[in-house]
């Protein structure tokens, strides 16, 4: 029988972009906390522990952007769930720190905060069209992504998932990781730069990194089937 695959969403957008994805590899989507009927929790490593508490021993785990963060967390904290590990635009960290310039700058976050605090409807559409900048696909991506978006969870669901951003550093967590580690990424990604991925790839014991050019955040569907057969090639090693 083989191993349950489970993928965490990014924020903001929910289970609809990726639904497509997961169906085909008969994988089940897990809500971050906040959204749908699942609690909200405040802090990201306690977060990251009550997922893993749902993962059968050695889980498939996915993630993608914030849900790639706390699938990384996961799989360092919590070895025995996770058998094999999937990134997709992951990162140690979201916004620049000392050594770690490949990221976005604290001060951009904290202007984005804002603007989704004071109204998260018309910032969306602005924040999925940027971080589709440089793909191939960006405008056809970017109407299929908010077009598939899930109904926004709370404010106060989505300001907790910046904070995580802001705050989560986890360099010194990524080389705990036992799991065998595949990391997808765009390699035009302007959110997560493939500098992070790359830079991410390095901590990770035994890493593999695919880099999917023309491509930005969202890989799995600008360039749906390079990205299947990525997946594929990975979890049936």
């Amino acid at each position: 029988m083989s191993a349950p695959f489970i993928f965490l969403p990014g924020w903001c957008l929910g289970r609809g972009p990726l639904n497509a994805t997961v169906e085909s590899k008969k994988g089940v989507i897990f809500d971050l906390p906040g959204y749908g009927t699942t609690p909200l929790i405040h802090d990201f490593m306690a977060a990251a522990d009550t997922i893993a508490a749902r993962l059968a021993p050695g889980t498939t785990l996915a993630g993608w952007s914030l849900g790639a963060q706390l699938a990384l967390a996961i799989a360092a904290r919590h070895p025995a769930k996770v058998g094999k590990l999937v990134l997709i635009a992951g990162t140690a960290s979201f916004v620049q720190r000392d050594g770690w310039p490949h990221a976005m700058p604290s001060a951009v976050l904290a202007e984005f905060t804002a603007s989704v605090a004071a109204d998260v409807e018309a910032v969306l559409p602005r924040f999925v069209g940027n971080f589709n900048r440089g793909d191939a696909r960006a405008r056809a991506v970017t109407v299929e992504l908010l077009k598939l978006a899930d109904p926004r969870p709370a404010s106060e669901t989505l300001l907790t998932g910046l904070d995580w951003l802001r705050d989560v550093d986890l360099r010194d967590l990524a080389p705990q990781v036992q799991a065998p580690t595949l990391l997808i990424h765009g390699a035009a990604d302007p959110l997560m730069p493939l500098a992070a991925g790359e830079a991410l790839a390095a901590l990770i014991p035994g890493a593999r990194l695919a880099a999917l050019d023309g491509c930005a955040h969202a890989p799995f569907l600008s360039r749906p089937d390079d990205f299947r057969t990525a997946l594929h090639g990975f979890l049936n090693d």
